[in-house]
């Protein structure tokens, strides 16, 4: 498997593992029947669970375009050095992302976010060119 594959195998599984917290904090602060079923006055979230479910609503969406770009890299054979390290560093800033989110860590947050960003650009130029 590439390097490119690989990463985007962990940022599925990254993403695909961001719900269990806020999840466990439905549990904790609505017990199992409610957390499970569809109250009409929910208890709230902890103010991290709800910033961490945001995230993980924000990783989902971006893991469509960041997938599309690696497939679309691997099966076009445009696997390169800023494939490499555009694939590394997304990963890496939707973890950050997701730590500052649930931390509240505004300028951060931003930052992590525009980081991945700019890896799906890297990864599009490298196809257009």
């Amino acid at each position: 498997m590439t390097h490119e594959l690989t990463y985007l195998t962990l940022v599925a599984a990254f993403t695909a593992l961001m719900w269990v917290p806020y999840i466990l904090n439905a549990l904790m602060v609505r017990g199992l029947v409610e957390a499970v079923s569809y109250p009409s006055n929910p208890n709230p979230l902890a103010a991290w669970a709800t910033r961490l479910k945001a995230a993980h609503y924000n990783a989902v969406e971006n893991l469509v375009v960041f997938a599309a770009l690696v497939l679309t890299a691997h099966s076009a054979g445009v696997l390169n050095d800023v494939t490499l390290l555009a694939t590394t560093v997304y990963f890496w800033a939707r973890v950050v992302h997701a730590v500052v989110y649930a931390l509240a860590i505004p300028w951060l947050r931003t930052l992590s976010f525009a980081t991945g960003w700019l890896c799906c650009m890297a990864i599009a130029a490298q196809l257009l060119m």
